[in-house]
């Protein structure tokens, strides 16, 4: 099953590639019921980095909850959400992102996963545990990875360094003649980040060819999305994709972001099993607090992963 994307259209300045021609995108809706789901998660791994889950079996009142949650924290006044930040790397934010000069157009609430939080967030972060470590689970099967929960195994642990994003994009009072950066284009440096939003869109992903596309909301479902980590564990057989939110609206944008993470003591490099030969290694060794530090001295459009790619080594020409 495939929902067709048409390409986003905005001033040409906020295009990747501006020579890309647009054209419509298939992204892979994968019915977590399907006998054949694992197969189709690992080609939407492969082709996209993305893709979006339905039958995913997280309680809609739930969801429900966790959003009203959500509007009404964001709905507090400045000087009481302001209690609970700066983000130091958790709490609340608004328009900065990071420490390195990127603005947006949002406020936002960082909560590590492994904190007693209200109940609602609790049993969420519980249900993105489960969910993260089940589509990881049907990726080790699909690709034969050995030892068994060689990947799933970093997001179950008690020491697994994930956490909730919560963003609220305010509605504008007018709306612009161009479409505004809400969340400037990314990737993320996790395995695998889980994402449900309202039904207001906004969110954009960037494909092969350089084309943004619109993504169409649906506050029902869950988009799932490969990390620069699960990218480096697959020598680049899966790609991390990169995405961004764009301000076009009168109506607000709620999201929230389940990013699931290795431990931070967790050597990180291609597996043996899919990369029997050393040589063939296209990223250097690391651990994840290693590349979580050096992904935070970034800045949110950089390419980090170029810093731990295997160079070719260097050798005079013959004369």
């Amino acid at each position: 099953m495939v929902i067709v994307l048409q390409p986003a259209s905005f001033d040409s300045n906020l295009y990747v590639n501006p020579k890309c021609k647009p054209r419509p995108v298939l992204i892979p809706v994968i019915d977590l019921t399907d006998s054949d789901a694992k197969t189709q998660i690992v080609k939407a791994c492969e082709e996209f980095g993305f893709f979006k889950v339905i039958n995913h079996g997280v309680r809609p009142d739930l969801l429900t909850q966790l959003e009203q949650e959500a509007i009404n924290f964001f709905a507090l006044h400045h000087s009481l959400k302001d209690k609970a930040g700066p983000p130091d790397p958790f709490g609340y934010g608004t328009k900065r992102i990071g420490p390195n000069g990127d603005l947006g157009w949002l406020e936002y609430i960082l909560l590590n996963a492994n904190l007693c939080l209200e109940e609602a967030v609790e049993e969420y972060i519980k249900e993105m545990k489960r969910m993260s470590s089940k589509f990881l689970e049907m990726v080790e099967e699909e690709l034969k990875i050995e030892p068994k929960e060689k990947l799933s195994r970093l997001v179950k642990v008690k020491e697994s360094d994930s956490c909730l994003r919560m963003n609220h994009y305010p509605e504008k009072e007018e709306t612009p003649v161009k479409e505004e950066i809400g969340f400037g284009e990314h990737t993320d440096p996790q395995l695998i980040s889980l994402l449900r939003s309202n039904d207001t869109e906004g969110l954009q992903i960037c494909v092969k060819d350089g084309t943004w596309v619109d993504v169409t909301p649906d506050h029902s479902s869950f988009f799932v999305l490969v990390g620069d980590t699960l990218q480096v564990m697959t020598n680049g057989r899966f790609k991390s994709v990169k995405h961004r939110v764009v301000t076009n609206t009168k109506r607000s944008r709620i999201s929230m972001i389940y990013f699931a993470g290795p431990p931070l003591s967790e050597k990180i490099a291609p597996l043996s099993c899919l990369v029997p030969k050393q040589d063939d290694c296209l990223y250097n060794e690391f651990t994840w607090s290693q590349y979580k530090l050096s992904a935070y001295k970034t800045k949110l459009g950089d390419y980090r992963l170029g810093l731990f790619e295997k160079r070719p080594p260097f050798s005079l020409p013959n004369v």
